[in-house]
């Protein structure tokens, strides 16, 4: 089973009784043929051993540093058999070996069509039955002076005064039930055409993310600013299907190094936030994020229930949250990839 370098090289001390369990270019010749190897190893970052005082064989896990700057975490044999019968430069690195594929790239705004026609309807031919219409009271009819005489009423009583107009109201505002109803009008969807054109998955500062106006989410950023070196001025994340109006989504918190994205979930002064259809924007959304090779950490509180397999109920941000937090980064990446980024 592989293990870190600093415990393997405790290993190799005891188990040979030397301080120095292998001396420096005892395998030079095995790593000669791998010169892309060698340059990506850094021995500042593996606790000072040299490559060539580690066997090619040994189950350890390295820090290595590919050409285009990518850092990752692989054992030597995982290293080695990489290459196989290719020698690009990109089998070296696992980052490099998947932008090296061919990208599946979003539908771009000004490809997206100016309208979406909306689902059919079927017309009611019929309408429900209705009541018959109430008579008319006071001066709603105009009683004639001769009807008025017969029937004992003075002429002119049952009559609309000068200058009035019989009321129509009642009458008007009832549609007719047989009369088939009209379709809504279909509103046009327009894609924001302010994304740039990033491969599907990139993090990158966009100019559509909502400035953030929660103090939680600044002291969380805080905290996890003061605990890791990680990239915090990123803002958004490409999608490769529009989200709503954009082919974009807004994380509270993007962690571009981890490629993972934080979001703080509370209900709410009036106790309506993530909860019904919203709890199903936020489902959505996730399932976006995911769907780029990125991965989800939800803080719920207020007893919000958690809607992913990271999600932290909690009561609140404190030390002990941002503690589980760092506890599933590690869970997520690893901790020796994410320990690797502490201040």
């Amino acid at each position: 089973m592989a293990e870190p370098v600093d415990a393997w090289w405790r290993r190799r001390q005891w188990s040979r009784g030397a301080a120095v369990p292998y001396a420096v270019g005892e395998f030079r010749a095995d790593w000669a043929s791998y010169p892309v190897l060698i340059r990506q190893y850094h021995p500042d970052w593996n606790h000072g051993v040299v490559l060539t005082q580690i066997p090619p064989a040994a189950e350890v896990l390295l820090i290595w540093e590919c050409d285009v700057g990518h850092v990752f975490v692989a054992t030597p044999a995982e290293q080695r058999s990489r290459p196989g019968r290719e020698r690009r430069r990109s089998v070296w690195c696992p980052e490099c070996a998947v932008q090296a594929q061919p990208q599946r790239w979003p539908v771009l705004p000004e490809d997206w069509p100016t309208a979406v026609p909306v689902p059919q309807r079927v017309v009611r031919v019929a309408g429900r039955q209705t009541l018959p219409a109430a008579p008319s009271r006071g001066f709603g009819t105009r009683i004639p002076a001769a009807a008025g005489a017969t029937t004992g009423v003075p002429a002119g009583a049952g009559a609309m005064p000068s200058g009035a107009v019989a009321s129509t109201r009642a009458r008007s505002r009832r549609p007719d039930p047989g009369a088939p109803r009209r379709p809504k009008q279909s509103v046009p969807r327009s894609i924001c055409s302010k994304t740039p054109r990033l491969p599907s998955g990139e993090s990158f500062t966009s100019v559509c993310a909502p400035a953030t106006a929660s103090a939680v989410e600044a002291e969380l950023r805080a905290a996890l600013s003061d605990r890791f070196e990680f990239t915090f001025d990123h803002s958004a994340i490409r999608l490769d299907r529009p989200f709503f109006d954009h082919v974009e989504v807004w994380p509270d918190i993007i962690l571009p190094e981890l490629r993972v994205a934080i979001e703080y979930d509370s209900t709410g002064r009036h106790g309506l936030e993530h909860v019904g259809p919203r709890q199903e924007t936020d489902r959505r959304k996730d399932r976006a994020v995911r769907g780029v090779g990125w991965e989800v950490v939800r803080i719920r509180t207020g007893r919000l229930q958690a809607l992913g397999p990271y999600d932290l109920e909690v009561s609140g941000i404190s030390g002990r949250t941002i503690a589980r937090l760092t506890d599933t980064l590690r869970e997520i990446r690893g901790a020796l990839f994410v320990d690797a980024y502490a201040r």
